[in-house]
């Protein structure tokens, strides 16, 4: 167990190979419990989601999921969240534990002098990610009514405990995020042990959403880079007018000095962050978040890079631990759902 956000958070259980090898082969769950969530509800509900958030929210169905990133008035990454439209003018909007409070107030203020009301909802509502193959076959045995399909949402029992049952996830592997009143996780949390679900931890979801390439803020996500510098821009329309819109378009027009890249070590090593990228004997970038890939068998990774070396196949040295190893850009994701490379 570790401190994380304010909470007490535990990094594994049996341990990390074993519980990342249950989500890509089975079933495997996470309290996600220290995820911020936000309520936001009445007729100008839909209006400040759009100036708050870069996705277009106007086209987000009722029962719909849609992610977003929060910007800066310079672009830069505030956070990046997942927003449920559960009732025509009401949504909910989740968002990592660090930035719960910071989200909370920007929502708040944002909607003083409006006509609708924020709720700082997190005491509200724990969280559990079931995640893998069989992930929601268990789930729906355990559900009262059809699970909702990839990035929608639906309020169901689910042993026994109300829920809203969204698909979503973070381990690039399919799945539903329950959320449940908190008084009712321990017995949800145990139907699903019940049900053959391995409980996972923090070290797990790490190694399985960089495996997936998806980014983490305070690595990737930062407010020192705009979502385009990340390959964000599908996320980012700037015709809304949302907050940093005009410098996010300025970015997409003139191109990063910069961008994400996911690779893999063709040499023996593992990777972390903070590491610096070079080629020819010059930095060009830092990585933001490294492991050894479970189901790759080579160390993984993300970087940021010089734009110019952005492209697939650029070969790459990263300096671990004082040692120079071969690298090469990969596309995204590294690993996909019922894929592995051929070398694994």
């Amino acid at each position: 167990m570790v401190p994380f956000a304010g909470f007490e958070m535990p990094v594994q259980y049996a341990g990390v190979r074993e519980e990342h090898l249950a989500v890509r082969k089975g079933a495997g769950m996470f309290d996600v419990s220290h995820m911020g969530e936000i309520e936001t509800s009445g007729p100008g509900a839909e209006d400040l989601l759009q100036r708050l958030l870069t996705n277009d929210v106007a086209e987000l169905p009722t029962g719909g999921a849609q992610y977003s990133c929060m910007c800066a008035p310079d672009g830069g990454v505030l956070d990046d969240v997942i927003t449920y439209r559960l009732e025509r003018d009401r949504f909910l909007t989740v968002t990592n534990a660090a930035n719960a409070a910071a989200d909370a107030k920007r929502f708040i203020d944002g909607a003083d002098g409006h006509d609708l009301e924020v709720v700082d909802a997190g005491e509200r509502y724990a969280m559990i990610a079931v995640q893998g193959p069989r992930a929601r076959e268990v789930v729906a045995g355990l559900a009262e009514g059809e699970l909702p399909a990839r990035m929608r949402v639906a309020p169901l029992r689910v042993a026994g405990a109300e829920a809203l049952v969204c698909g979503t996830g973070y381990t690039g592997e399919d799945g539903v995020e329950l959320l449940i009143d908190p008084a009712a996780a321990p017995e949800v949390w145990d139907a699903l042990i019940d049900a053959g679900v391995a409980p996972c931890g923090l070290a797990a979801r790490d190694t399985l959403r960089l495996e997936a390439c998806l980014p983490l803020y305070g690595n990737e996500l930062t407010t020192e880079r705009t979502p385009i510098a990340a390959g964000l821009g599908w996320c980012c329309h700037e015709e809304t007018d949302f907050i940093g819109a005009e410098a996010v378009a300025a970015e997409r027009d003139n191109g990063p000095a910069e961008r994400l890249v996911a690779f893999a070590l063709t040499d023996r090593g593992v990777p972390r962050a903070g590491n610096a990228v070079i080629v020819d004997a010059d930095e060009v970038g830092t990585v933001t978040s490294g492991t050894h890939s479970p189901s790759l068998g080579d160390g993984i990774g993300m970087a940021y890079v010089r734009a110019a070396l952005a492209e697939p196949g650029t070969e790459l040295e990263i300096d671990v631990r004082g040692t120079r190893r071969a690298a090469i850009v990969e596309r995204r994701p590294l690993y996909e759902r019922d894929t592995q490379r051929s070398d694994a």
